[in-house]
């Protein structure tokens, strides 16, 4: 007894004292070889009001102080508590925080506690049959038995640490999911509700074109009575005027399609939106860094979860590799025992305790270990690329933008200009017409110039919204107020 006692003693102390190895390696960021700036950065023309001061600890800006339309951040308010896809990810949050709880248990013990009763009818033939029968009078026996088992299995290669650093890489990518998410979300419902402004002045301009045509035709067809024109005249007239009339119905649609779409983001049936504010004026009131580095993209949502994902598959590697190495496990059991239920819990005498220490190594599972392995090796590569392609696409996406904020300014400057000249051209055709000095096709030339160059500037103001929806989420946003 005092022998056996002895290897479970010298079991236990090379237990205890293999539990601080670890098969698996330490994560190490790979160098990135960040460039110190964008391209484009330092030359841009971006809509800057006063540019955010940025430190190294974060280059997240807050989508309160960003967005100043009050209309605005009532629907972004709304859509971040009730937006659906931000709730399951949030419920995806909730399993991987049980997750990380669960393994930080790993290296407590397990218990389980049975009880039963067994009666068995022996044969008259057996051995036990005939005693039964001899000492007991009975042609059965009975079994009694109420049992504590522990089992705890050393952590001998860091198991329980890897598992614990993967569960918790995984926590933390999901939350950097989220808080992208929540990003995307801003920037979805801000492009929707610049969109709709933006539709809505297209729309003024329509009806601003149907009013101007209006005008001209009837002029055209008291000239027409009087025989000044033919009906070539006429008819060119009313063609130009239906032109404009076209662009109502087709904004009216447009404008339906995206409030509806807005309100299924903000996690509500489609129903009219309110917005407030002119088009030209919503730009100002944003402000964006003009200048930063491009190593600060590692605080980037997207980026830092494609990280974690690194994190969590080298623990599983770790794990992959420790599957092959042997396990160390004690069973100790305590409990009652008896052929007799009165005496079940006659104590000491039905007390039954036993002690055991289990060694298992692996010897031959058809590579199924070494395959893990290797496999689990290739995940972490393939995370591992994934995360500098995360990386480059992140700096490609800040370029990008800044390079669209950029032109954008140019083109929104030039066709300001074009517009004073057609202005001035569509007046100066409509005196030149009255004093017989210019042709009918002359002043509906001038009135569809106009009303180009007036659709023109709102896709390229649509652009400048997008432009800076586009360098905000790409500097990695600001879910938080």
């Amino acid at each position: 007894m005092r022998t056996f006692n002895r290897y479970i003693i010298t079991g236990l102390i090379l237990a205890l004292s293999l539990s601080a190895c670890r098969v698996g390696k330490e994560y190490r960021r790979a160098d990135l070889k960040l460039p110190e700036k964008y391209r484009q950065s330092g030359n841009t023309q971006s809509p800057v009001a006063e540019p955010i001061a940025l430190t190294a600890d974060s280059v997240k800006l807050s989508w309160r102080a960003f967005f100043r339309d009050t209309t605005l951040a009532t629907l972004i308010e709304k859509a971040l508590v009730h937006n659906n896809d931000i709730a399951v990810a949030m419920m995806n949050m909730q399993q991987l925080d049980l997750t990380y709880r669960q393994a930080k248990l790993g290296l407590l013990p397990t218990a389980d506690f049975s009880v039963g009763a067994n009666r068995t009818w022996l044969s008259t033939n057996s051995l036990n049959g005939s005693l039964s029968d001899q000492f007991l009078g009975t042609s059965y026996m009975d079994d009694y038995s109420a049992t504590i088992r522990l089992s705890w299995e050393a952590d001998i290669w860091g198991k329980t640490r890897m598992q614990r650093e993967g569960a918790l890489a995984n926590y933390f990518a999901q939350k950097e999911n989220l808080s992208a998410l929540r990003t995307r979300i801003v920037v979805q419902v801000a492009q929707a509700y610049y969109n709709l402004v933006t539709l809505d002045e297209q729309l003024k301009i329509a009806r601003r074109n149907v009013e101007l045509g209006d005008s001209t035709l009837n002029m055209i067809r008291l000239q027409y009575a009087s025989a000044q024109v033919n009906s070539l005249a006429l008819e060119q007239a009313v063609a130009q005027k239906k032109t404009a009339e076209l662009l109502i119905p087709a904004a009216l649609q447009d404008i339906a399609v995206q409030e509806n779409a807005l309100g299924i983001l903000c996690g509500s049936y489609p129903d009219s939106i309110q917005r407030s504010g002119a088009a030209s004026a919503l730009v100002s009131g944003m402000t964006l860094p003009a200048d930063v580095p491009a190593r600060l993209l590692s605080r980037r949502p997207d980026v830092k979860a494609a990280e974690y994902a690194v994190i969590a598959a080298n623990s599983q590697t770790g794990l992959a590799k420790a599957a092959m190495y042997p396990a160390i496990s004690l069973t100790p059991s305590i409990g009652a025992n008896s052929f007799k239920f009165n005496t079940w819990f006659d104590l000491p005498g039905s007390m039954v305790k036993s002690v055991a220490v289990n060694i298992a190594q692996p010897l031959f599972q058809k590579k199924q270990l070494k395959t893990a392995y290797k496999i689990a090796q290739i995940e972490q590569q393939k995370a591992a690329v994934q995360f500098r392609q995360s990386v480059l696409t992140a700096v490609g996406e800040v370029s990008d933008a800044l390079a669209k904020s950029e032109h954008v300014q140019t083109r929104l400057r030039l066709v300001g200009e074009k517009k004073e000249s057609l202005t001035k051209a569509n007046q100066d055709a409509l005196v030149l017409y009255r004093s017989g000095m210019a042709t009918y096709l002359e002043v509906i030339t001038a009135q569809n110039n106009a009303l180009q160059n007036d659709l023109e500037a709102i896709n390229i103001r649509r652009e400048q919204y997008n432009a800076v929806m586009d360098l905000y989420r790409a500097l990695g946003g600001g879910d938080e107020q």
